[in-house]
């Protein structure tokens, strides 16, 4: 028997109802970047990703809350761009407190289960 090469196990958080995933890291990191850059097609060429799966992931979470997350507004470079709502930086917020949660340096039951785990 061939034994695969291991990696280092990792924990990805992920909200879903239903059939959508409503947000999880690659969702996460699109806020991010967004908030950063001002910018869906920045944000999404900096994921390697396309603007319109970018748009397409956007979508996805805004359906699931009572307003948007994110914020547009067109007339090009000097007027245009895209901001995280308030919403939307509560949402990112609490996102990313919650992976700090599950992270093996913060959980016991994180390193309890990993310990558990044949790393060899």
């Amino acid at each position: 028997m061939t034994r695969t090469l291991h990696t280092t196990p990792t924990f990805q958080l992920r909200l879903a109802l239903n059939r959508d995933v409503v947000i999880g890291p690659g969702k996460a990191d699109l806020l991010e970047r967004i908030n950063q850059t001002g910018s869906i097609s920045a944000a999404g060429r900096s994921l390697k990703m396309s603007y319109k799966k970018a748009w397409h992931l956007i979508e996805t979470m805004n359906n699931h809350f009572p307003s948007p997350l994110v914020s547009t507004s067109s007339g090009g470079n000097e007027r245009g761009g895209a901001h995280l709502t308030e919403l939307g930086q509560q949402v990112l917020a609490h996102y990313r407190a919650l992976e700090k949660q599950l992270s093996p340096e913060h959980s016991a039951d994180a390193q309890a289960l990993l310990a558990l785990m044949d790393t060899r």
